[in-house]
């Protein structure tokens, strides 16, 4: 099954790879889709008609992501994402996060339980124009509880402390590429990836977004841990408001409430942060989130739902605000984005 490579996975070969890794037995009925919406891992859904409630997702992490630019990252980053997993499983409750069945270190992969049947993806709901403000007010409090994880648990500094992998995945391709794109805001996207840089304060998820927020009865299961690491963790802040503003300028029918559910992630966000959260950490948080709204635009990894030129450049145009004048407050900058025209 492995050669000097490695397996890769398909929908074709997984359920012979799972009798072969000792998973599944030759008798056993298994459907295997391939599941989408990821450029840098291939996913699958492993699922036993007779046991319902057998349900595996397998991930396998691509050298090479799956965009129009030539962008790649060390695959060994897999094993970050199970180490998180299982590390923040222990702090934050095996509701919250996936459990791990396997890790294989041949083939660059692990398994996981998959969320429970009907769950849906946030990102799903908010399209449809479905905006639940109890599940903001748990994304901002979920949030803060991986803040806190390393106070409760020390040894994840310098578990994830390596930052690579962020690197490679988000400042390269999100925010140097867009500099090099944008030269005027060149040295304003150095200055903050500098500061990013020196903040060594908390567990970072580095993809906090609603498509990784599995939801089900108003409970998220918190996914895709592959750019974890030790950092700065108002660049998770932004990330999320980021996702919901730019919801907000595609649809526009549905504006006020995506910034209404905006305004309960950040409140709730900030009540539960405590001590974590202070006047530097808001600042740092509209910055990232000014670098995140013009990186989804002109970056590696364009938003594929914003296609019309005058949205994108609306989009740039208060991005490029935020990231030349970050004292902006966070309910200043959701303010404007709903106001944009």
């Amino acid at each position: 099954m492995v050669n000097s490579e490695g397996l890769a996975l398909s929908a074709q070969n997984l359920r012979r790879y799972l009798i072969f890794r000792g998973l599944a037995a030759e008798a056993e009925e298994i459907r295997v889709r391939e599941m989408g919406g990821g450029v840098s891992n291939a996913v699958f859904i492993a699922e036993w008609p007779r046991q319902p409630d057998r349900r595996w997702v397998v991930k396998q992490s691509l050298a090479k992501l799956r965009v129009k630019d030539d962008w790649r990252s060390e695959r060994g980053r897999i094993f970050r994402e199970a180490d998180a997993i299982l590390s923040l499983g222990e702090i934050l409750g095996w509701q919250t996060v996936p459990e791990i069945i396997d890790i294989d270190r041949s083939n660059y992969l692990y398994i996981m339980k998959a969320a429970p049947a009907g769950s849906e993806s946030w990102k799903y709901q908010l399209l449809a124009g479905k905006v639940d403000l109890n599940v903001a007010r748990q994304a901002g409090e979920l949030l803060a509880r991986v803040m806190q994880a390393g106070g409760r648990r020390p040894e994840l500094r310098e578990r994830f402390l390596d930052q690579t992998v962020f690197n490679q995945l988000r400042i390269d391709p999100y925010y140097r590429t867009t500099a090099a794109r944008h030269p005027e805001l060149n040295s304003t996207y150095e200055q903050l990836i500098d500061a990013s840089r020196n903040i060594r304060a908390a567990v970072v998820h580095g993809d906090y977004s609603p498509k990784n927020m599995l939801v089900k009865n108003g409970a998220i299961c918190l996914i895709d841990f592959e750019v974890v690491h030790w950092g700065d963790p108002a660049f998770d802040a932004g990330f999320l408001l980021n996702h919901l503003l730019l919801k907000a300028f595609h649809r526009r029918e549905y504006r006020e409430s995506y910034c209404a559910a905006a305004r309960e992630f950040w409140r709730a966000l900030v009540e539960s942060a405590g001590r974590e959260h202070d006047r530097d950490f808001e600042r740092m948080t509209v910055w990232h989130l000014g670098g995140l709204m013009v990186a989804r635009i002109d970056g590696k990894s364009p938003v594929e739902y914003i296609r019309d030129n005058a949205t994108k450049q609306r989009v740039i145009g208060l991005g490029s605000r935020l990231l030349l004048e970050p004292e902006i407050g966070v309910q200043q900058a959701i303010e404007q984005a709903g106001q944009t025209q």
